[in-house]
């Protein structure tokens, strides 16, 4: 009997040098650095950097990047137009798959083959680089069309944190929003071989385009399993409403046996270690918003369910009343997600494809045994073909 390994759980299917969870240290690491040092450090930029060179930058070389990322902030008028097709009660992820899909196809436009598409390393680069600075305005676009209000543009004078703030708000950031923002983004931007980044391989693995694999792997991102997690966690903080609610709330959710998001974690088995940074950066906005009810419910539900499963908060328990405060409708949540986790998915395509093999598993067949059509007689060369190719897998088997 076959040992299949459902959802790959155990399985090592490949090296990776971009991220890791240290299992002696619980710490998830970028690139060799523990996350919660980068996010207590770094700007986001610096941090899209490191993923994709393998160092942080110098000085020079977070200028550089900066200033290219400047260059491809503002929203390109038929991505817009784009998204302004895509229906106001579809989900925001819809618009920014179909925006990612748009900017691909209008970049690779006029590539003479697949293969030219698929790109050199320095042109994916470049590619991932013009998606990190476009998503921000596609992003904040989609929430301020929701809210019926009009386009911003980017500001070149911002940081990457600060920019995306201004752009969904119209408003400067205070140095609290934009700081628990930027560690929220460095806190999501990479976590190794997760179902999103995964897809993004196997489409890599085929040698289709960096644009067709980041469209892949946002269809993977959209399901509540994975990024979705974080908007239901906010889902769950209405539905309770109020901290004295947790107890009977758990007791009604447990019996019936109801799956609740934000805590517990396929990699973590003793907690994630990103919380901690992101639970500081939700106590800095709940004390600068005057909002002490998001903490005390925040702290009741995750007493509560701790002490009766025995399961710690993921990275979504704190990240979802964190964005909320700063003023994401829910659904913005996964598209936010987005916006930080393309430089850890661009980081694994030009990984990919730098050492490149067709990620093709094999299955195990549970059904009917072979049969056949009643009264199928092939014609003689279908016979003499299909015998040739009997004769073929036997002399193999032997």
């Amino acid at each position: 009997m076959t040992d299949i390994k459902k959802g790959l759980a155990g399985v090592t299917v490949d090296y990776t040098a971009v991220s890791k969870v240290n299992p002696e240290t619980n710490s998830l690491l970028y690139r060799g650095y523990p996350v919660q040092e980068l996010a207590a450090t770094q700007p986001f930029e610096a941090v899209a950097y490191l993923l994709w060179h393998g160092e942080l930058p110098t000085a020079n070389e977070l200028a550089t990047l900066r200033a290219e990322e400047r260059l491809h902030r503002a929203l390109d008028p038929e991505v817009k137009a784009a998204i302004d097709l895509v229906p106001l009660n579809a989900h925001p992820m819809d618009e920014v798959r179909t925006a990612v899909s748009l900017l691909g196809a209008r970049d690779l436009a006029g590539t003479g083959s697949v293969f030219e598409a698929s790109g050199t390393p320095d042109e994916n680069l470049a590619r991932s680089v013009r998606l990190f600075a476009a998503l921000p305005a596609i992003v904040a676009y989609g929430q301020r069309r929701r809210r019926k209000l009009d386009l911003i543009e980017p500001r070149d004078d911002l940081d990457y944190a600060s920019n995306f703030l201004w752009m969904t708000f119209g408003e400067e950031a205070n140095d609290v929003a934009a700081n628990a923002f930027n560690r929220s983004m460095i806190l999501y931007a990479e976590h190794s071989f997760n179902a999103s980044t995964f897809t993004a391989r196997v489409v890599t693995s085929t040698l289709s385009d960096l644009y067709s694999a980041v469209v892949a792997a946002i269809g993977a991102l959209k399901g509540p399993l994975h990024g979705g997690a974080n908007e239901a966690v906010l889902h769950i903080f209405n539905e309770i409403g109020d901290a004295s609610n947790v107890e009977p709330w758990l007791d009604k959710a447990l019996a019936s046996k109801r799956k609740i998001m934000g805590f517990g974690h396929r990699v973590y088995k003793r907690g994630d270690s990103r919380v901690p940074t992101m639970k500081t950066a939700l106590d800095t906005l709940v004390e600068h918003f005057d909002r002490p009810d998001v903490a005390e419910l925040y702290d009741a539900l995750e007493a509560g369910f701790v002490s009766r499963k025995g399961i710690y908060p993921n990275l979504d328990f704190p990240s979802g009343p964190a964005y909320n405060l700063l003023g994401f409708d829910t659904v913005t949540f996964t598209p936010v997600f987005i916006a930080a986790r393309i430089t850890g998915w661009t980081a694994h395509i030009l990984e990919q494809a730098a050492s490149n093999a067709l990620i093709r598993p094999l299955s195990e067949y549970n059904g009917p045994d072979e049969r056949h059509i009643e009264g199928y007689v092939p014609d003689a060369a279908a016979a003499e073909a299909e015998a040739a190719v009997a004769r073929r897998a036997e002399e193999s088997a032997a």
